[in-house]
C-alpha cells in the first residue's frame, strides 16, 4: 500500500513560472551576485527542524524556496528524502545542482512558483528565508499553498530589513513583520502550532500544521487543535459530569449512518423510508444539520472535532435526538446540549490518560479508531451494542466538484488529488483527509471486520474498496504532472 509520502519518489516535473514575472526576473539577477550565496539560512537552521520535527530516515520533505540548496543537501544527507523548489534555476550553488543533474541523484529539483498550486505532497516541509520576500499581497496564498502540500511545515521567517537588495538596486524583504504578525497568519488558517520561537527579534521560528489527517494525527483523533486545548477541552468537559458512554450487550437493530458525502443526497427518500420503519439514524458532523433541514429526526449525532466551529453541528437542538460528543470538543459544542440526553466519550489519546485517570479511578472507557469522525463512530456504536451499519453519504471522495452533500466551505480550497484502488484502476479524486480516511478505514475492517456488518451505499471510494475486497485493496496516490 503507498503511502502519500510514496506520491513522488523520483519525480521531478517542472512547473512554468508566470512569463514576465518581475519577482523571478529579479532573483534571476540577483543569484549572479556571489555574495548573495555567503550566507544560506536554510543551511543554518536546518539542525533545529531536524530536532524538533525528528523525521524519520527517508521521509519526503518539500523545501519551499531552496535557494542555494545547501539546506536541502544537509536535509538529504541526514537521509531525508528532500525535492526543492525554487522559480529560478540559477539559485542552486554549483555542488548542489551537480548532484541533482547525477545520474544517481539524492536531491531533486522543481522549478516552481510558489504563488501557483504546488503539485506535490510531502509529509514534511521546510521553509525558511522565504516568506519575507513574498509580496504583501501574495502573502496569504503561498502560505496557503504551502501548508496544503505539506502536512508538518517548518518556517524560519527574517523579521528584519535586508542589505543585499541594494546590489541590484532592489527590495528583497517585501513582507517584515514581527513573529505576532506571523503567528496571527497561521491562527487565521486553523493552524496547530507545534513549535515556535522568536529568535532575539532576527527570526520568528514556527513548527505548524494545517493538515486534518495523516500518520501523526491518526492514533489520536486530534484535528487541527493544539495539545494544550485538546486537554484543557477534556478537563472543561470532565468537570460537567455529563453521562459517559458505556458498554452495551450487542444488539441486532440496524443503524444507519449519515456522513454527509456528496451520495448522501441521492438516498433521502430510502433514508426516510428506512427512518419511518424504526431504523435507527446517526449522523456525523454536518449530515445532521441536512437530516434536520429536510424533516428526519437523528436517533443521535456524534461530534469529535475539537475546534469551536463544531458547534453548529448540534444547532439546533431536537427532541428525540441523543448528542454522543467527544469531550476533546469545544465548549460551545456543549453549551445548549440537554443534560438528560447528552452523553461523553472519550479518544484513545494517551496525551488525555491522566486527565480521565483524574476523573474517572475507577473505570472508564475510550474509543479507537482514525483521524476523522466515521472512523470513531463506528467502534463508538459497536460498544455501545451495534454491529449492522448502513452507510449514506461515506464516500472518501469527490463527485465531480462536490465534497458534500450540502455547503461546507473549510473544505472548499482544499487539493484536490487522483488515486487508483487496484485491483480494478478504479480512478476516484480526493481531499487529503479523504485519502487518509481510506487507508484508515482498511485498517478499521481488518481491526473490527468480524465484529460488524456494513452495508455501504453509494458508488464512492470506501463503497469501492468493500467491493473488491478490503484484504485485497490497495489505494495508490497518483503523481501530477
Amino acid at each position: 500500500m503507498n503511502t502519500i509520502n510514496e506520491l513522488w519518489q523520483g519525480y521531478a516535473p517542472e512547473v512554468k513560472v508566470t512569463p514576465g514575472n518581475p519577482e523571478a526576473q529579479k532573483y534571476g539577477r540577483m543569484w549572479e551576485k556571489p555574495e548573495y550565496r555567503a550566507m544560506a539560512p536554510g543551511e543554518f537552521f536546518a539542525t533545529m527542524f531536524l530536532l524538533t520535527a525528528n523525521p524519520a530516515r527517508g521521509s519526503k520533505v518539500i523545501d519551499f524556496g531552496c535557494g542555494t540548496g545547501r539546506g536541502g543537501a544537509k536535509l538529504a544527507q541526514a537521509g531525508l528524502n528532500v525535492t526543492m523548489l525554487d522559480f529560478v534555476r540559477n539559485s542552486l550553488d554549483p555542488a548542489v545542482k551537480e548532484i541533482v543533474d547525477g545520474p544517481d541523484p539524492k536531491l531533486y529539483f522543481i522549478k516552481a512558483d510558489l504563488e501557483k498550486p504546488i503539485p506535490l505532497q510531502a509529509e514534511y516541509g521546510y521553509c525558511t528565508d522565504v516568506m519575507e520576500h513574498i509580496p504583501p499581497d501574495k502573502v496569504g496564498v503561498v502560505l496557503d499553498n504551502i501548508l496544503k502540500a505539506a502536512q508538518h511545515v517548518w518556517f524560519s521567517i527574517a523579521m528584519f530589513d535586508d542589505a543585499c537588495g541594494q546590489m541590484i538596486g532592489e527590495t528583497l524583504h517585501l513582507s517584515v513583520h514581527p513573529f505576532e504578525w506571523w503567528k496571527e497568519q497561521f491562527a487565521a488558517r486553523d493552524c496547530a502550532i507545534k513549535w515556535s520561537k522568536d529568535d532575539l527579534g532576527k527570526y520568528a521560528h514556527f513548527y505548524v500544521s494545517a493538515w486534518q489527517d495523516g500518520k501523526a494525527i491518526v492514533e489520536h483523533g486530534v484535528l487541527n487543535t493544539e495539545q494544550e486545548q485538546i486537554r484543557t477541552n477534556v478537563r472543561h468537559s470532565c468537570e460537567q459530569c455529563w453521562t459517559p458512554c458505556q458498554p452495551h450487550e450487542q444488539n441486532d437493530f440496524e443503524c444507519m449512518i449519515l456522513g454527509g458525502g456528496p451520495s448522501m443526497a441521492a438516498f433521502e427518500e430510502e433514508i426516510k423510508q428506512n427512518r419511518a420503519d424504526g431504523v435507527k439514524l446517526l449522523t456525523l458532523n454536518g449530515a445532521y444539520n441536512w437530516a434536520v433541514r429536510h424533516g428526519i429526526t437523528p436517533s443521535a449525532q456524534i461530534v469529535v472535532d475539537a475546534r469551536a466551529f463544531n458547534a453548529r453541528f448540534v444547532d439546533p437542538v431536537v427532541d428525540g435526538c441523543k448528542y454522543l460528543i467527544s469531550s476533546q470538543c469545544d465548549p460551545s459544542v456543549f453549551e445548549n446540549l440537554p443534560k438528560d440526553r447528552t452523553f461523553i466519550w472519550h479518544t484513545s489519546a494517551e496525551m488525555i490518560s491522566d486527565i480521565l485517570q483524574e476523573f474517572y479511578p475507577i473505570q472508564y472507557w475510550t474509543i479507537p479508531g482514525g483521524s476523522t469522525v466515521l472512523l470513531r463512530a463506528i467502534p463508538l456504536m459497536r460498544m455501545l451494542g451495534y454491529r449492522k451499519f448502513i452507510l449514506y453519504g461515506c464516500d472518501s471522495c469527490l463527485t465531480g466538484d462536490d465534497h458534500h452533500a450540502y455547503e461546507q466551505k473549510e473544505n472548499d480550497t482544499e487539493l484536490v488529488l487522483p488515486v487508483i484502488v487496484n485491483p480494478g484502476g478504479r480512478l476516484f479524486h480526493c481531499h487529503t483527509w479523504m485519502i487518509s480516511q481510506a487507508h484508515e478505514f482498511l485498517d478499521l475492517i481488518k481491526y473490527l471486520g468480524n465484529e460488524i456488518e456494513l452495508d455501504m451505499k453509494g458508488d464512492g471510494l470506501l463503497s469501492h474498496i468493500l467491493q473488491v475486497g478490503a484484504e485485497q485493496a490497495e489505494i495508490q496516490e497518483i503523481k501530477l504532472d
